[in-house]
């Protein structure tokens, strides 16, 4: 029961309620583990670690849902506490099969929760240092869990889940990446969560049917059925996960192409790609501002690449305009993936791509990072104030589109910004100081880029964290800053602050 007396020094959440809700959202995603099973079973791999994976997740959520019988009404508030738990709780539980299949790469903790959040959180850093060590099952949960969290947990679980009539639209508002404004599709919200999955689930068998092609056509002999399923899952999710150690340097041009394509699509908001694709209103994406700008900044960013790629003569040709492309839309859109290794290339492509870390993909994609609708909001409100700097009683409503900007949105706009580079500096200075006590050879610009990589979502960063290395050579503690960085670059920080609140908390 909700108490609303300030006086009564009792909570103004109701945690009974969203446990309740975070065991449903728990159990139901007991039903992930059954895919890698079959992918064990079909390669005579031992089923024990997805078995144990899947069990102890449906016993946990089921757990949660009995203790807190009768308490299902889920509000506002309980919407951030929802989905902070939730996305903590999954990746938590999804490290299991790593510890129970016995692979020393993933034996501690630690590790296979850094793993596990990677995966989740579709940001493409890993620990394991030999891929061909793993299992083929395993191998697949990993890519498997960055495209089941790429759309994201919640707006799967409203899309499946029908008791989800109150609070649905806070926990949508609060999973879709990026300030978007919710246009539902439908008339509920769960049709639009639903919808929003068979686009999904449309645009990852168009990406799995393109990458067997090619593989089975001869243009790329390494891209065998099972590597087109596992790279058409860290795709579309835009997660970055490959089944080899050097990435996509393993594939031919034609895969590299291709993937490119078809996450710079993964990159555009869904609600806009929807309408476009589906309903056949192409302007909704042509006319869109933060599309155009989202263009411009792959271009731009490409061009910066091969000007380095060019003038140092490190690639020529046709290599050099792919890598400059591939490296631009891989990382602006937090990819991760790697057509080479970048971090050989020199000082402007290198400061390229760490910027190009902080832009990110549209609000309402499977990207990370800050995103390109708040760059352009940002920007906006820069050129307001220069203008209003020089008329001084200039009335000037920030617009987009046809429409105007409400100011809570830009305020909210600018606390996102502000929070998202202070968090990143703070990382980067804990990496820094983890490697002076534990005598980790990490270089100012390494911990700049590994805190970008893991805030951003990106993946692979610079140094022995670069798109051919691993992370393994953090310290335990780095290893803990690295995965809370990548939880609340998921979450994108403003659930995870506003619990720390005081006021939020309170009657």
């Amino acid at each position: 029961m909700r108490v609303a007396v300030a006086s009564s020094g009792r909570l103004g959440v109701d945690v009974g309620s969203a446990l309740n809700l975070i065991g449903t959202f728990v159990a139901a995603s007991s039903v992930a583990s059954l895919f890698p099973l079959a992918v064990a079973l079909g390669y005579g791999e031992a089923p024990w670690p997805f078995l144990v994976g899947g069990a102890s997740t449906l016993a946990l959520g089921l757990g949660l849902v009995a203790v807190t019988q009768g308490r299902e009404r889920v509000g506002f508030r309980e919407g951030f506490l929802v989905v902070a738990l939730t996305w903590l709780l999954i990746p938590a539980l999804g490290s299991i099969p790593y510890l129970v299949a016995g692979e020393a790469q993933l034996a501690r903790p630690v590790d296979a929760l850094f793993e596990s959040m990677s995966g989740f959180t579709a940001t493409g850093s890993t620990v394991v240092t030999d891929l061909d060590e793993l299992s083929r099952s395993l191998l697949m949960w990993r890519q498997f869990t960055q495209w089941v969290g790429g759309m994201g947990i919640v707006v799967l679980a409203l899309a499946i889940l029908p008791r989800l009539r109150v609070g649905g639209r806070q926990l949508f508002q609060s999973e879709l990446a990026g300030p978007t404004e919710l246009e539902r599709l439908t008339a509920s919200i769960r049709d639009t969560a639903q919808r929003l999955w068979l686009l999904y689930l449309g645009l990852t068998g168009l990406a799995i049917v393109v990458l067997a092609t090619i593989g089975w056509t001869g243009l790329d002999e390494a891209m065998s059925p099972y590597d087109a399923v596992a790279h058409a899952f860290s795709s579309i999710a835009i997660g970055g996960f490959s089944t080899e150690n050097r990435s996509l340097e393993a594939f031919s041009a034609a895969t590299q192409w291709a993937i490119a394509a078809f996450v710079v699509i993964a990159g555009i908001n869904f609600l806009r790609l929807y309408r476009a694709v589906v309903l056949r209103q192409p302007r909704a994406v042509s006319r869109d501002q933060e599309f155009r700008v989202y263009v411009g900044a792959l271009v731009v960013g490409a061009l910066l690449l091969l000007v380095e790629l060019l003038a140092s003569g490190t690639l020529g040709g046709e290599a050099a305009v792919r890598h400059a492309v591939f490296q631009s839309v891989s990382i602006m859109t937090t990819a991760g993936f790697a057509s080479t290794d970048y971090a050989a290339w020199g000082a402007l492509a290198q400061l390229t791509l760490l910027a190009l870390m902080f832009v990110g993909a549209s609000a309402g994609s499977t990207g990370g990072s800050i995103k390109v609708i708040r760059h352009v909001v940002v920007a906006k409100v820069i050129r307001r104030e220069l203008d209003q700097a020089v008329h001084r009683e200039l009335v000037q409503p920030i617009r987009m589109g046809a429409g105007v900007v409400d100011e809570r949105l830009l305020r909210s706009v600018m606390t996102f910004v502000l929070l998202y580079l202070a968090i990143f500096a703070a990382g980067a200075i804990g990496l820094v100081i983890d490697a002076r006590v534990g005598n980790v050879e990490v270089s100012a610009f390494d911990a700049l880029g590994a805190s970008a990589a893991a805030l951003g979502n990106v993946g692979p960063a610079f140094g022995f964290a670069g798109p051919m290395g691993s992370y393994a050579p953090f310290s335990d503690a780095s290893t803990g800053i690295l995965t809370a960085l990548m939880w609340l670059g998921r979450l994108e920080i403003v659930p995870v602050v506003v619990l720390l609140t005081r006021a939020h908390w309170r009657a």
